[in-house]
């Protein structure tokens, strides 16, 4: 399942704060790499969270690709997440790649205050 397929929408080094900033409500972006098991386990955990919850736009970077953004972030582990709430850092996110794991972090998480960007 590649990201076109899903609905999530790629970013990378060039566009990733400009896109981020004018993204009204929730977005999560994750971390990923053509190599990973878990990142396509969580890509698909994410679709179907998304189709069941919606209310969260999903982005995706290929860490391997954007090295220097991965670096910038201090991505050191594939999946990573990060939530953003109304073009802001809200926090990175952690979850098992399950539709209702995934439910239960998110709506945590934007209950408690936003927290500095890595």
């Amino acid at each position: 399942m590649s990201p076109r397929d899903t609905g999530i929408e790629l970013l990378d080094q060039f566009d990733y704060q400009h896109r981020l900033e004018a993204t009204p409500g929730a977005a999560l972006v994750f971390f990923t790499g053509p190599h990973c098991g878990v990142c396509r386990q969580l890509r698909r955990a994410l679709v179907d969270y998304q189709a069941s919850h919606g209310g969260i736009r999903l982005f995706e970077v290929d860490a391997e690709r954007d090295l220097a953004l991965a670096r910038a972030l201090s991505v050191f582990h594939l999946p990573s997440m990060f939530l953003y709430l109304d073009g802001e850092f809200h926090c990175q996110l952690h979850s098992q790649p399950l539709p209702n794991h995934l439910h239960r972090a998110i709506e945590l998480a934007l209950r408690q205050p936003p927290q500095e960007e890595p």
